[in-house]
C-alpha cells in the first residue's frame, strides 16, 4: 500500500508521470481496489472519520489516462471515459432500469438502486436503498441500511475538487429533495425531512432547548432535522436565510426500518 501512495502522490505532483506504464498501472489497480470495496477515499476509525487524500487523488488521475469509448448497451448508447460496473447478480444488488453505477464505485450487497447515479469513488454499504433519481457523488461515503428518498443528491468532491467527502453513516434516513454537499457529516440514524439542504456553511440549530445549539458541517447521531430559515440584517435590509433545524431526537422505540413519515409523524411535522 505504501509503494501504491508513494506512485500516486507523485504523479500528482508530476504529471508527465501519468505517460509511465508503472504510474498506469498503480492508478488502474487503486481503482479497482475502490471497486471492490478493498480502498475508501474516507474510513471511520477509532479516533473519527478518515479522509484517505491519496486515494481520492487516485481517482482524480483515473480521468486523464482514460479514453473516450462508446458504450452499446441493447438500444442504449453512451460515450464516456469510465466504464460501468457489472456482475450485480454476483454482488448480490438489485438494479432496477435505469441505475447507473460508474466502475470504481463500491456498491455492497443488499442495495437497491432504483432510477438513479452512482459515481466513481463512492462507497454505498449493504442494505441502502438508494432511490428514484437520487444521486450519490464522487467518493460520497454511505453506511449500512440508509434510504436515499427520492431526488437525494449527495455531492462529489471532484469537480471542484474540495477536501472531505460527504459522508451518511449507519441507518440515516435522508428525505425527498434533500441537498448534503461539501463534506458535511450526518451521523448514524439521523433523519432528514424533506428538501433540508446542508452545505459546509449552512447553519444547523437545535432548538429543543431554552438555548439554541449552532452546529455547522455535522448532524449529530440521531437527530431529526427539518428545513427553517433564521432572519439576517443585510445592506438592503432583513431577509431570511435558509437554515436547518434540529427538532428532536429519533425514539429508542423508532426501528431502524420504520419509514421516514412516521419518524417525522412523531413530531408533527407535515410530511
Amino acid at each position: 500500500m505504501k509503494d501504491l501512495k508513494k506512485l500516486i502522490e507523485a504523479a500528482w505532483d508530476d504529471r508527465t508521470l501519468l505517460n509511465e506504464k508503472a504510474t498506469i498501472n498503480c492508478i488502474e489497480k487503486v481503482i479497482a481496489m475502490i471497486d471492490e470495496g478493498q480502498l475508501r477515499c474516507a474510513e471511520p476509525t477509532e479516533e473519527g472519520w478518515k479522509v484517505n487524500e491519496w486515494v481520492k487523488k487516485a481517482v482524480v488521475l483515473y480521468f486523464p489516462i482514460r479514453k473516450m469509448e462508446t458504450i452499446e448497451i441493447g438500444p442504449f448508447e453512451f460515450h464516456d471515459k469510465m466504464a460501468l460496473k457489472a456482475n450485480y447478480a454476483k454482488k448480490g444488488v438489485r438494479v432496477v432500469p435505469h441505475a447507473i453505477a460508474r466502475y470504481g464505485s463500491y456498491v455492497s450487497k443488499g442495495v437497491i438502486m432504483m432510477p438513479s447515479y452512482i459515481n466513481i469513488g463512492a462507497y454505498v454499504d449493504e442494505g441502502t436503498m438508494v432511490d428514484t433519481w437520487a444521486t450519490v457523488g464522487s467518493c460520497a461515503q454511505v453506511g449500512k441500511n440508509v434510504h436515499l428518498s427520492g431526488g437525494v443528491g449527495l455531492g462529489g468532491v471532484l469537480e471542484p475538487l474540495q477536501a472531505s467527502p460527504v459522508i451518511i453513516e449507519d441507518n440515516c434516513f435522508i428525505g425527498s429533495r434533500c441537498i448534503v454537499v461539501e463534506g458535511v457529516h450526518v451521523e448514524k440514524e439521523a433523519v432528514l425531512g424533506a428538501n433540508v439542504v446542508l452545505t459546509k456553511s449552512t447553519k444547523i440549530i437545535d432548538v429543543t432547548q431554552k438555548e439554541a445549539i449552532t452546529y455547522r458541517g455535522k448532524v449529530p447521531a440521531r437527530s431529526v432535522v427539518i428545513p427553517g430559515s433564521y432572519t439576517k440584517q443585510f445592506e438592503a435590509g432583513e431577509y431570511q436565510v435558509p437554515c436547518a433545524l434540529i427538532i428532536g431526537q429519533r425514539k429508542e422505540s423508532t426501528d431502524k426500518k420504520t419509514s421516514l413519515n412516521q419518524v417525522l409523524r412523531d413530531f408533527e411535522v407535515a410530511v
